[in-house]
């Protein structure tokens, strides 16, 4: 039954505006940063921040997590790190009663709502690929056994663009299991006179939760309601066909793309559509939704050649060149 009334949107609207202003109580500027980790969020998808060291990426997750009252745990991404390091382990435990031995699974960090993976691109392969599971079906498979996260699960990665030595760029596979990849740029010269006067001051209040699991659960299955018309579909599979150099009429994308984004592509942008509207308070996507959600969807799902990166061409710039030439709907909600 549908759900998605003017009425349920705008309450949804204003508890989402109530919790960007308590992350705004720790976390000086960034709106945008905040908004697209929201539409992560509430498309129940997840997201990884890129961004120099300094700019606020853990405070912003840990406040994320405390303003929505879900469970935090943060890894620290490291060159030894090991698989059971994030997952868990098994232990051999002795039932004192009756002499039994048995193997008890003593769950990882893994197991919470809210999971920061920090600095992900430091460690092997290997671990990174222990949450692909995790990420992909919400559970974990240890010992033959498949134990359930608890919902809803989110994963927020953080990398650092710079200092590539001793790191391991994320393979595609995982990349495409992150609904957005956000850029976390430097602060405006009055947001950064503002964080200068908070952090060497007296410490502000913890933020409050002023949402929980519930509230993030029923926001989701309210966005999967969100009207989208049949038009907006078909740009967003315009848009998303248009990236790859075989099947593409753009001359910008045959000259400087090697490969094109995936239908997890087109899902994303979709649902991130979707979460945009939710969180503007408006009942249907319009092709705003759309092209606002275009370049963190495509980011890290649009491989580049290696003369573009020679050349300094960039993913978003293949991502402009594809929104100023796929033909858009003529109405905003066709």
């Amino acid at each position: 039954m549908t759900t998605a009334t003017t009425a349920t949107v705008a309450t949804v609207a204003t508890a989402l505006s109530s919790l960007r202003a308590e992350v705004g109580k720790a976390v000086v500027g960034q709106e945008q940063v905040v908004e697209e980790l929201l539409l992560a969020i509430l498309a129940g998808g997840h997201a990884l921040l890129e961004g120099v060291p300094g700019l606020a990426k853990t405070l912003l997750v840990r406040t994320l997590a405390e303003a929505t009252g879900l469970s935090f745990r943060r890894i620290q991404f490291t060159p030894d790190l090991m698989p059971s390091d994030i997952l868990g382990t098994e232990v051999l435990e002795e039932d004192h009663a009756t002499g039994r031995r048995f193997f008890k699974f003593n769950r990882g960090p893994v197991f919470a709502q809210m999971v920061l993976a920090d600095e992900i691109n430091r460690t092997p392969p290997k671990t990174q690929a222990a949450l692909l599971e995790a990420m992909q079906e919400g559970a974990v498979t240890y010992g033959g056994t498949t134990h359930a996260l608890e919902r809803p699960f989110f994963v927020l990665a953080t990398q650092n663009p710079i200092e590539q030595t001793g790191t391991y760029p994320l393979p595609e596979a995982q990349l495409d299991r992150f609904l957005l990849y956000i850029r976390v740029d430097y602060p405006s010269l009055e947001e950064e006179k503002q964080v200068l006067s908070r952090t060497t001051g007296v410490p502000a209040a913890a933020p409050r939760a002023v949402a929980g699991a519930a509230d993030i659960l029923a926001a989701q299955a309210l966005v999967r309601e969100v009207p989208v018309s049949e038009a907006l579909v078909d740009y967003a599979a315009r848009l998303v066909r248009a990236s790859r150099p075989a099947d593409t009429e753009v001359a910008y994308v045959r000259e400087w793309v090697r490969w094109g984004a995936g239908p997890r592509a087109g899902q994303g942008m979709i649902l991130a559509a979707k979460a945009r509207a939710l969180l503007h308070g408006r009942l249907a996507v319009t092709l705003e939704d759309l092209r606002a959600v275009a370049a963190p969807v495509l980011r890290h799902r649009v491989l580049t050649n290696f003369r573009a990166e020679g050349e300094g061409v960039t993913p978003d710039d293949v991502t402009r060149a594809l929104l100023a030439q796929v033909t858009a709907p003529k109405s905003p909600l066709a």
